[in-house]
């Protein structure tokens, strides 16, 4: 138990922690990003496959 204790105290001493912390955070605004415009996003990744299917039907 002293050595989760002690990795715990190292681990919140470790400013190494913050890049997780930015890290997170761009992922947040990446998801609330992808959010907000899901249905433009879902509109041309649905032109993308249908100009990829014809295009890979004239092959």
């Amino acid at each position: 138990m002293r050595k989760v204790i002690d990795f715990l105290r190292k681990f919140k001493e470790d400013e190494s922690a913050v890049g997780v912390v930015e890290l997170i955070l761009i992922l947040v605004v990446l998801i609330g990003l992808v959010v907000i415009f899901r249905d433009q996003l879902t509109t041309i990744i649905g032109t993308i496959f249908e100009r990829i299917a014809s295009d890979s039907a004239a092959i």
